[in-house]
Order: C-alpha cells, then sequence, then structure tokens
C-alpha cells in the first residue's frame, strides 16, 4: 500500500505543487486548504503516514493546528513536518519544542521534498515496529528484539551524512568500559541496548542542521540540544526498561553539572548515562565529521583526560585511557 500524505496549505499553488511531485514518487496525496478542516478530516477518516503543514495560514497557523492535532486521539501520534518560507531559525525551535519532527522550505526543491518526507516515513514506521516488538516480546517475557533495535539506530545514524555506524560503536564501547568497571550478565546487554538507542531524539532533528558543515550558530545549537528530550519521549513509553529513556535524556550531562538538559551533578546522573558520555565523546572525536576528519590518537587521548572530573566520572573516564592505552594501532574509531 502507498505511503499516504496529507498537504495542508492555504494556497492553491502549493498544495498542487506538492501533490504533483510526492504522487510522482508513488505516494497517496491529499490536499487540505486549512488547520480547521485538518482537524475535521482527522476527526472522520482514517489516520496518515505524514502531515506536511504550512505554519502562516489564515484563521489558524501551524502552530495552533499542531498543538489541537496533538491532543486528538487519532492525530497525537501522526509525524509532522511544518512547510515554510521563513528563514527565522525561531521558528524552526518553537516548531520543534511542539512537536514538529522537521522543516522543509518553500518553494519546494522536488528531490528534498520527496527525501525528506520518505525519510520521515521510514523513521516513524521504525519505531512503530520497535513499540510492536516491545508489546510482543513482553506478552513473550522475552528481552527486545535487537535486530529491531539495531534498524533504528542505523536509520538514526543515516540521518548524519558524515558518521556511519555511531550509534553501534557507542554501545559496543559502552559495554566495554562497563565490562572492565565490574559490570556482568543482563547489565551489559541493557547498556548495549541504551548505547544503540542513545540518539534517538535525532529522528526530531532537522538533516540541515546536523550536516551543516560550518560552526552552528547559538540557534541551531539550542536545537541539536532538543534531542536527549526528543528521545526520552520517544522511549519514555518502553515502560518495561524505564532506564532506556533515561539513558537517551542525560547522556549529555557532565559530572560537574554544567551539561544538559537538566544540569544534574556527579552520581544524580544515571551511571548507565556517564558510560554512554564517555563512549559518546570518544566516538565523536574518533569519526569523520563535515568539518574535518578523526582526531588523532594522541590528542583524542589529551582531551578525554582533560575533562575526567569535569564532563566525565572519573572511573569511566580512566577505563576509557586504559582501552586507548591498549589500541596500539588505533582500531577504536572509524574506519
Amino acid at each position: 500500500m502507498a505511503d499516504w500524505v496529507i498537504v495542508v496549505d492555504d494556497n492553491e499553488t502549493n498544495l498542487k505543487m506538492a501533490g504533483r511531485i510526492l504522487s510522482k514518487a508513488n505516494m497517496r496525496v491529499t490536499a487540505i486548504k486549512s488547520g480547521i478542516k485538518l482537524l475535521e478530516y482527522i476527526e472522520e477518516n482514517d489516520t496518515p503516514d505524514l502531515i506536511l503543514l504550512d505554519i502562516k495560514m489564515p484563521d489558524m497557523d501551524g502552530f495552533e493546528t499542531i498543538n489541537a492535532l496533538r491532543k486528538t486521539q487519532k492525530g497525537k501520534d501522526v509525524p509532522v513536518i511544518f512547510l515554510t518560507a521563513d528563514e527565522n531559525e525561531g521558528t524552526e525551535v518553537k516548531g520543534l519544542s511542539q512537536g514538529a519532527m522537521d522543516f522543509i522550505k518553500k518553494p519546494f526543491v522536488p528531490e528534498i521534498l520527496v527525501l525528506r518526507v520518505r525519510h520521515m516515513i521510514d523513521l516513524d514506521h521504525l519505531q512503530r515496529n520497535l513499540y510492536e516488538e516491545v508489546e510482543k516480546k513482553t506478552k513473550e517475557n522475552e528481552k527486545l528484539s535487537l535486530h529491531v533495535v539495531t534498524a533504528l539506530a542505523s536509520a538514526i545514524d543515516a540521518k548524519d551524512t558524515y558518521t556511519n555506524g555511531h550509534s553501534n560503536r557507542v554501545a559496543e564501547y559502552s559495554r566495554e568500559i562497563a565490562r572492565r568497571a565490574g559490570y556482568k550478565g543482563k547489565w551489559l546487554e541493557d547498556i548495549y541496548m541504551m548505547g544503540l538507542l542513545h540518539d534517538v531524539g535525532k529522528i526530531g532533528v532537522p538533516d540541515t542542521v546536523i550536516n551543516k558543515p560550518d560552526k552552528l550558530t547559538d540557534e541551531e545549537y539550542d536545537i541539536i540540544k532538543i534531542h536527549p528530550v526528543l528521545g526520552y519521549k520517544i522511549l519514555s513509553e518502553i515502560e518495561e526498561m524505564p532506564k532506556l529513556a533515561q539513558s537517551a535524556k542525560s547522556h549529555h550531562e557532565r559530572y560537574d553539572g554544567t551539561g544538559y538538559p537538566d544540569g544534574l551533578a556527579g552520581e544524580d546522573i544515571l551511571v548507565e548515562a556517564r558510560i554512554i558520555a564517555v563512549a559518546d565523546a570518544y566516538d565523536a572525536m574518533t569519526s569523520y565529521r563535515s568539518y574535518r576528519y578523526p582526531l588523532p590518537q594522541a590528542e583524542v587521548r589529551a582531551e578525554i583526560e582533560r575533562c575526567i572530573g569535569t564532563q566525565f566520572d572519573p572511573t569511566f573516564g580512566k577505563i576509557m585511557l586504559e582501552m586507548i592505552d591498549e589500541d596500539k594501532e588505533y582500531k577504536l574509531r572509524e574506519e
């Protein structure tokens, strides 16, 4: 069955253009001219795979519409991408905080419109499959299906053009740090799962911000900083493994209390999140970025050593240094 997209815009030309582009990509498209009519339509019909929602509309703008949509039973979980000709970055911050998953600029570039829409629908389907898998495995009294979680992690990593396998490497580094710290058995399985999903909130960060080749503006950095909270919201539905959500939320907290989103310090930070923080930082420095190659191993080691007790838990930071010192050929990095 074809993916179904509802396009909401008061401009008929925009509706026709979006409909033509998405129809050529074998998607089913429904055109609606106002937020009010969207709410009426959602109430009386099945749920679409995605809604493209214009921000500037008469009577009810996009922000008002998404707030009303999230209060309905049928519309509360439908992914929404805002359509806008506005270059104001504050608009993006406001939209993401109200539940939009991405932004697409007008006038449309056909290839970008199709790629963004397809990517968001695929991510949403993977997320729903994860929830369904959790429910099924819970009934069977079994753990999460690793291949579903790995698929979701790969989809998250695919948003970043310059990092391949980031989530998997962070999961492996985290498990090894935990093993060396004396943790065993299911604890190691759980932290591996947490490492795989630590960046799940990046589903809600626009690709243009994640893949920007230059230094981020303050507004763009604020958008990036939303992803731990988005990750918490996504994973908090998995009640059988509550630490999954908390580790995603807290992996950017710092040991000295200057991190985000909650400014937690020391042992107030979930221990799994403290481990993932070291692994995540190590992989960030040893991976390709849009603006640089992986850093030299000596530089990475010096930076981790410098940040022990401030950014990193001393115990786990020192274990990471041990792992670096044993890695004589510098294999613990993105190839």
